[in-house]
């Protein structure tokens, strides 16, 4: 069984920074590109970054680019997302995906979600 666990959100201030981290099992995660999501109250899920297996590859959003890094550890089966210079409308609740396939994480369909976690940034 497939879980990804995402921990990390939370509450912080305008300019502040977040690392959200995205525990893989069930999968064999070295060989899975992974991403991130958000979704905003009354807002449609959207994609924020993904990362191919090896680390070579980045996506991100342009709303986040400068400001977001996407990483992982395969040795730790574990994701990341280090967000920097946080905005009001970052608040969303924040989503690690994976899928063998990177380009289904580009277009927002891969086969495998986590629960999410909460990030809440105060102006």
């Amino acid at each position: 069984q497939v879980q990804l666990v995402e921990s990390g959100g939370g509450l912080v201030q305008a300019g502040g920074s977040l690392r959200l981290s995205c525990a893989a099992s069930g999968l064999t995660f070295s060989s899975y590109a992974m991403g991130w999501f958000r979704q905003a109250p009354g807002k449609e899920r959207e994609f924020v970054a993904a990362i191919s297996w090896s680390s070579g590859t980045t996506d991100y959003a342009d709303s986040v680019k400068g400001r977001f890094t996407i990483s992982r550890d395969n040795a730790k089966n574990t994701g990341y997302l280090q967000m920097n210079n946080l905005k009001a409308e970052d608040t969303a609740v924040y989503y690690c995906a994976a899928d063998i396939r990177r380009s289904k994480l580009i277009d927002g369909t891969p086969g495998y979600w986590g629960q999410g976690t909460q990030v809440t940034v105060s102006s």
